[in-house]
């Protein structure tokens, strides 16, 4: 991407080079000094496109204060903390009009996961799966998104979603819906200052299919609080007997049971 980070003081590399961002966790900084209650990322606004700025994933409405950022997250725990904006309600919920028109965003990720429900239980509950979506050629993710400023001034951001084409469906099989994956030469337009409702509609509609996307199961550490899933090898494959869909590089049933 075409941009710089520009990192607050309190910031540096390490504390935004995650292997795993859980979107629901507190997000420590080095030294102990300073802790958000999501996680911080680098994203690309719509203000200025030429720097990354560090914002806190979980979009707080204008209407509502950052000071009680922790507070409105557990408030809003149900519908998901702001993590996520549904495309569909874009230029319609009193939430996402005002961003939708002049607050997008380009969130830059290597890759990210989705749960798959497998048709096993283990003590009565769904055996889920985590799989991993990464760019076929491994390049950046480019994902699209919105952001806001709560009363108190402070800028927060969201994913945007949308139903889930026939890859999506078949592994967040759940909740059957897929984020907005940005072209490359996408990006320009979903940031540019004109763009109409029609022309982000459009991008919306026509981002990146699911043939420019790789996907395939990693451990299950991924959702264990007692796991350390922030760490290099998280994105390796593992695979699973309980997985009965097909998806590329599956071991044929004899070699999963060995």
């Amino acid at each position: 991407m075409n941009a710089i980070a520009k990192l607050p003081e309190y910031l540096d590399d390490d504390d935004l080079e995650q292997y795993h961002i859980n979107g629901f966790a507190k997000h420590y900084l080095k030294g102990g000094t300073k802790m958000a209650p999501h996680p911080i990322m680098l994203v690309q606004p719509q203000e200025n496109p030429k720097f990354l700025a560090p914002i806190m994933w979980g979009l707080i409405p204008k209407w509502e204060s950052g000071d009680r950022a922790e507070e409105y997250y557990k408030e809003t725990l149900p519908y998901g903390s702001g993590l996520n904006a549904k495309s569909e309600k874009l230029f319609s919920s009193r939430m996402y009009m005002d961003s939708a028109l002049s607050r997008r965003c380009v969130v830059p990720v290597t890759g990210f996961f989705e749960p798959h429900t497998t048709p096993a239980k283990v003590k009565g509950r769904p055996f889920k799966v985590p799989f991993m979506f990464e760019r076929r050629d491994r390049d950046v993710i480019k994902l699209a998104g919105i952001y806001e400023f709560a009363s108190n001034g402070e800028a927060t951001f969201s994913i945007l979603t949308k139903p889930a084409t026939p890859l999506f469906e078949k592994i967040h099989n759940t909740k059957k819906r897929r984020p907005v994956i940005l072209h490359d030469e996408q990006t320009g337009a979903w940031l540019d200052n004109s763009a109409s409702r029609g022309d982000l509609e459009e991008i919306i509609s026509t981002d990146m299919p699911d043939e420019l996307l790789y996907a395939h199961p990693i451990s299950r550490d991924l959702y264990s609080p007692k796991a350390e899933s922030n760490r290099e090898n998280i994105s390796e494959t593992v695979h699973y007997k309980e997985i009965e869909i097909d998806y590329e590089d599956k071991p044929e049933p004899q070699d999963l049971f060995s």
